[in-house]
C-alpha cells in the first residue's frame, strides 16, 4: 500500500523544522537580538523564515540576505518629545490592539500556507497558532509603569500575562540565577513566575567573535580606523527621543578634543560618514566593525535598553557605559539604576 508522508511529519522524523522569526518593530533590538537565535536555528539544519515590518525587518534581511521575508502588520510607533511617554503610550493602546489582531490573522493563513512548524515571536502579541508549536521571546514579564502610575503595575503584568500564556512556551533572555541576572525583577521575582512554560535561555548577542574575527576585522579596518574613539555613542530607539539624543551628544562634544563616534542605528540608510572636527557620525555600523570600536572606546553613551545591556554584557564593557535612559520610560529607567548599582 503506497503511503503518503506529511511535509511536516517528515521534518520532524529528521529533526528538523521551519521556524518562523518574528521580532518587535519597536527601534531594531528586538531584532539584533534575534540575530543570534536566527544563527542557532541554522546551524541546526532548520528552515528560517523571517516576517515583521518597517527597520526591524530591514535589520533582519541586512543580517540573512538569503532568507525568505513576509510583511506583517506595519505599525507606527513615535514617543513623546518630552520627559513623560505616559500619554504617547496611552494613545499607542488602540493601534497595538489593531495590529496585534491583524498580526494572528495574516499569521495564521502564513502558517498554514507555508507549513511552518514553530514560531518564534519576539514580543509581537498577537503571533501565535493553535496547533503550530509558538514561542513568545520577551525580558519583561513583570513590567514597569512611570512612577504616578506605579500602583497599577501588578494589573499591567496580570493582562501581559493574558497574551503570553497563550503561547506553548516563554523564552526570557536572560540566567535564571538572579544573582547573574541582567534583567534584574523584570523577569525576576522572589515569589517565582506563575507558569510552567517559561524557560530561560541566557543572554543573546551577536556581538561575540572569536580572536580570529576580531584580528581580522583590526587588519580590514582602514588606519585612520584603526585610532580608537575616545567615545562611542550608540543611538536607538523611537523618534523623536533618538534625534534628540544625537543633538545632546553633539552639542556636549563638539568643543571637545576628544574623538567621538556616534553610530545613528540607522538601518538602510546609505552608509556615508559625516566628519566634522573630532565628530564623527554613521548610520550604522558593521557588527564586527561595531565590536572594535566598542572594545577600543573609552566610554559608551547609549540608552539603557535590554538588547543593548546583552550587547555590551557580552562583550565584558558594561563598565564602560553612560547609560542614558530614554525619559519617561520606566523599563529603561529601572535597567539604568540596577546596572548602575552593580557595576
Amino acid at each position: 500500500m503506497q503511503m503518503f508522508v506529511r511535509k511536516q511529519d517528515f521534518r520532524y522524523f529528521c529533526g528538523i523544522m521551519k521556524v518562523l522569526v518574528t521580532p518587535l518593530n519597536w527601534g531594531v533590538g528586538h531584532a539584533t537580538r534575534c540575530i543570534p537565535l536566527v544563527s542557532q536555528l541554522l546551524a541546526q539544519g532548520n528552515e528560517v523564515l523571517l516576517a515583521g515590518d518597517g527597520m526591524s525587518l530591514r535589520r533582519l534581511k541586512t543580517a540573512f540576505p538569503t532568507l525568505r521575508t513576509f510583511e506583517l502588520t506595519h505599525m507606527e510607533l513615535r514617543y513623546s518629545s518630552g520627559n513623560s511617554q505616559t500619554w504617547a503610550m496611552i494613545r499607542a493602546i488602540p493601534k497595538i490592539v489593531q495590529a496585534s489582531i491583524a498580526d494572528h490573522r495574516l499569521l495564521k493563513r502564513l502558517v498554514q500556507r507555508e507549513e511552518i512548524d514553530q514560531v518564534i515571536s519576539d514580543n509581537r502579541f498577537g503571533c501565535f497558532v493553535k496547533g503550530t508549536h509558538s514561542v513568545y521571546l520577551t525580558h519583561q514579564l513583570f513590567l514597569r509603569l512611570p512612577r504616578p502610575w506605579r500602583w497599577a503595575e501588578p494589573l499591567a503584568s496580570w493582562l501581559h500575562q493574558l497574551i503570553w500564556k497563550r503561547y506553548d512556551e516563554v523564552w526570557i533572555p536572560d540566567y535564571e540565577d538572579p544573582n547573574r541576572s541582567l534583567s534584574g525583577s523584570l523577569s525576576h521575582r522572589e515569589q517565582g513566575l506563575p507558569s510552567d512554560k517559561i524557560r530561560y535561555i541566557g543572554p543573546l548577542s551577536r556581538l561575540i567573535l572569536s580572536d580570529k574575527q576580531a584580528q581580522q576585522v583590526k587588519q580590514d579596518l582602514p588606519a585612520k580606523q584603526n585610532v580608537p574613539y575616545d567615545i562611542v555613542a550608540l543611538l536607538s530607539g523611537l523618534e523623536p527621543q533618538r534625534t534628540l539624543l544625537e543633538q545632546t551628544i553633539r552639542k556636549r562634544y563638539e568643543a571637545s578634543n576628544e574623538r567621538v563616534l556616534i553610530i545613528r542605528g540607522r538601518v538602510g540608510e546609505p552608509s556615508v560618514e559625516w566628519h566634522r572636527d573630532n565628530l564623527t557620525i554613521v548610520p550604522y555600523m558593521d557588527d564586527r566593525q561595531l565590536v572594535n570600536v566598542l572594545q577600543d572606546a573609552k566610554k559608551i553613551i547609549c540608552r539603557s535598553g535590554y538588547s543593548t545591556v546583552m550587547d555590551l554584557a557580552a562583550l565584558g564593557i558594561l563598565d564602560k557605559a553612560e547609560w542614558i535612559p530614554t525619559p519617561g520610560q520606566p523599563e529603561q529607567e529601572y535597567l539604568a539604576a540596577y546596572l548602575t548599582s552593580r557595576h
